[in-house]
Parts: structure tokens; sequence; C-alpha cells
């Protein structure tokens, strides 16, 4: 008995990773077209996620042609692209210019830019790929 409630524990884990790689899968492909929303972070939790409760979602995800490079760049050297770089600044500011335009309140624009300025920091400041 005990064995069979340890197996469907375990089963409900992987369901759980599963879906947890799923939903942060989903966050990275919107963010591709959100400027707000990040997409290597989403695609980097997609991965240990699924690394957790499911092979070969895992092995999916980093044989990818589209998402598979950035994860691996990132696990083998804590390295982005310099292309990925200039899009998350040039998303950066489209944001700031976004808020800007449809009238945010000057303290959200504030808080807004000082969140921009450590997560450029952060980004600009990882190595390139070899």
């Amino acid at each position: 008995m005990r064995e069979k409630l340890r197996v469907a524990a375990g089963s409900v884990h992987r369901l759980a990773w599963q879906a947890a790689g799923m939903l942060a899968l989903v966050l990275g492909i919107v963010g591709i077209a959100l400027p707000l929303l990040p997409t290597t972070p989403f695609l980097l939790l997609a991965a240990f996620c699924f690394s957790r409760g499911s092979q070969r979602l895992h092995d999916w995800l980093l044989a990818h042609p589209r998402f598979g490079g950035p994860i691996r760049e990132w696990r083998e050297h804590g390295a982005i692209s310099r292309a990925a770089k200039i899009a998350a600044g040039v998303a950066m500011l489209a944001a700031i210019g976004a808020a800007a335009a449809f009238g945010a309140p000057k303290r959200i624009l504030i808080v807004q830019a000082v969140v921009m300025v450590f997560v450029a920091l952060f980004v600009f400041t990882r190595p390139a790929p070899p």
C-alpha cells in the first residue's frame, strides 16, 4: 500500500512540475511579443521544471531551434548573446516609453526606470557566448 502511495505521489509531483514548466513556457512565448514580459527567464524556468517533471519535454526544449540555444548558452557559460542584450535594451526602453506615452504617473515611471536600470545592469554585465 505504501509503495502505491509513493508512486502516486511521484506522479502528482511530476505532473505539477510539467504544469509549471508549461506555464513558464507559455509565458516565455507570450514574452516574445510583450516588451514587459521577459522571455529567457521563463524559458530557463521551463527547462528547470521540465528537468524534474519530464525528460522528454526537457530534451525537446533544449533541442528546440529557437529556444534551446539561449538555454544552453546560459547553462554552459552564464552568457547572454549580443542580439538578446540589444533586444532586452530596446524592449526596456520601449516599455518605459509606452508607459510615459500612455500617461503613467510619474512615481510609476520612476519605479519602472529604477527596476529597468538594475535589470539592464544584470543583462549587460553577463558575458557573451563564445
